[in-house]
């Protein structure tokens, strides 16, 4: 019996749904052995996927681990070769390593996501209220206050107090996707909350290595930047549309940003920021949620494991990882990441809720709080960066400084998934037992009332006697809403 095929917009399914799964598989096989090119339902279907949180965490952590073992391996001459290369017009000044096209390119691409995102959240979404938003932002700048505290009293008597920044700064990329591949029943809320302490985090840790690590800022490029930003806020106010007018112009503004000596990423959230949120009445969605659909699978996909192959090869000697322990500087990287963190974030948050209007959101426990506080201790990226910067002058310190960061966000990564991974059994149990229908009615028993033999649901008993009292009623009896549970 042939099999017809019924075409729809978005995919090719089988008449009978029950062959639907077969079908894909099939499809699979004939594009691995046969090369046939991909249709158009298969590749919604990947951009489908790489959509998932899920999916695009689970990409970066293999792609860091990849690169973690590449770097330390035989191999690592070729690594560091691969990372080194150089690509880009040099008269614009873009001549730049793989590395940087990555942390300063590709980054930028996920921050733009991220900004819209947060700008989303914000607007319409969990923390559109000021008392809602105010807790992160105060999360993360005790966040970053507390590890360099930590880090200043491990190293006051005779240690090097030049690397006071590396433990203040939390990686957003690895750390939503700690959330995402550990989190899957975790709410929403929480999400918005990192989401929001990892932006402002990485923009004061921005502010700190322009301010505290870089020798000189072009500000006339950077004005020229904030120009281009203001004509990129204007399109957007005046409703104009069409890429060809947006491309060029980020293109030109983030150029300008990373001419300027500023990190490039900065002109990714701010673009972020200025997309519009709010569709018009005669608009189905608006331009930032369009922009967000047709970027995130590049972003989750290809940038942002890209960025993690290329800036997650750290080679680490035996030595240094032996000395994380023992002497000053990497002790304090450590204790400021593991144990500052979750201290800064955590005492922050409750003592802005306590002593403040501000409030945490109602679908938060304070248990939720304390184990994403753990998880902004993964500084990874940015800590790196400011290690080099730190101690340029001194390799051994350099790969000290490293193999601390990377010790450290381990072990904040493994504390925060291990507290988080509890929470996200105790909702997932929630939903479960919201979800059971024992009696198969259709009716999740929680909404349920219990009933017991010769007892009547509240409101219905006393309406009952009323009707006894008044007379039977054959015309309109008095039936229970709700099925009783069986055994009830």
């Amino acid at each position: 019996m042939r099999r017809r095929f019924v075409r729809s917009p978005r995919r090719y399914t089988p008449a009978d749904p029950g062959d639907q799964e077969d079908s894909f598989v099939r499809s699979a096989i004939r594009r691995t052995f046969l090369r046939r090119p991909s249709t158009l339902a298969e590749r919604n279907f990947v951009a489908d996927a790489l959509r998932q949180e899920t999916v695009g965490g689970a990409l970066l952590l293999i792609a860091a681990v990849a690169a973690l073992i590449w770097a330390n391996s035989g191999w690592s001459d070729a690594y560091e070769s691969f990372r080194d290369y150089r690509i880009g017009p040099e008269a614009l000044h873009l001549d730049l390593s793989l590395a940087t096209w990555a942390a300063d390119g590709l980054l930028a691409v996920f921050f733009f996501v991220a900004g819209i995102e947060l700008k989303r959240e914000l607007v319409v979404g969990e923390l559109r209220t000021p008392s809602a938003a105010a807790l992160p932002v105060v999360a993360a700048v005790c966040g970053m206050a507390v590890p360099a505290v930590f880090y200043f009293a491990v190293n006051a008597s005779g240690g090097d107090l030049h690397g006071w920044a590396i433990p203040t700064a939390t990686d957003i990329a690895f750390a939503l996707a700690v959330l995402a591949v550990i989190g899957t029943n975790l709410p929403s809320a929480l999400r918005a909350f990192l989401l929001t302490l990892a932006v402002v985090d990485d923009l004061l840790a921005i502010m700190v290595i322009a301010i505290f690590y870089t020798s000189s800022v072009n500000f006339a490029a950077l004005g020229l930047a904030v120009a281009g930003l203001v004509v990129f806020f204007a399109l957007q106010r005046f409703r104009v549309r069409g890429w060809w007018f947006y491309v060029p112009l980020a293109v030109v503004i983030w150029a300008l940003v990373h001419e300027s000596g500023v990190h490039a990423t900065v002109a990714g959230v701010a673009m972020g920021l200025l997309m519009r949120v709010t569709p018009d009445p005669e608009e189905k969605r608006s331009p930032a949620e369009h922009l967000e659909h047709v970027i995130r699978p590049f972003s989750a996909g290809i940038a942002v494991p890209l960025f993690a192959l290329l800036s997650a090869g750290v080679a680490v000697s035996g030595g240094a990882l032996g000395n994380v322990f023992t002497d000053k500087v990497p002790l304090g990287i450590v204790v400021g990441l593991v144990f500052g963190k979750a201290v800064g974030v955590f005492g922050g948050t409750w003592t802005a809720a306590r002593f403040t209007r501000a409030e945490l959101n109602k679908d938060l426990a304070w248990a939720d709080v304390l184990g994403l506080a753990m998880l902004a201790g993964v500084g990874f990226t940015v800590s790196l960066l400011i290690s080099e910067l730190a101690f340029a002058d001194d390799p051994g310190t350099t790969e000290e400084a490293k193999a601390a960061v990377l010790v450290g966000s381990l072990l904040a990564a493994t504390a925060a998934s291990v507290a988080l991974r509890m929470r996200d059994r105790k909702y997932r149990d929630l939903v479960a037992d919201e979800e059971r229908d024992e009696d198969g009615d259709g009716i999740p028993d929680c909404y349920q009332q219990d009933e017991r033999p010769g007892t009547e649901p509240d409101g219905q008993a006393d309406g009952q006697r009323e009707r006894q009292q008044d007379g039977p009623d054959d015309e309109f009896p008095v039936r229970h809403t709700r099925t009783p549970r069986p055994g009830g």
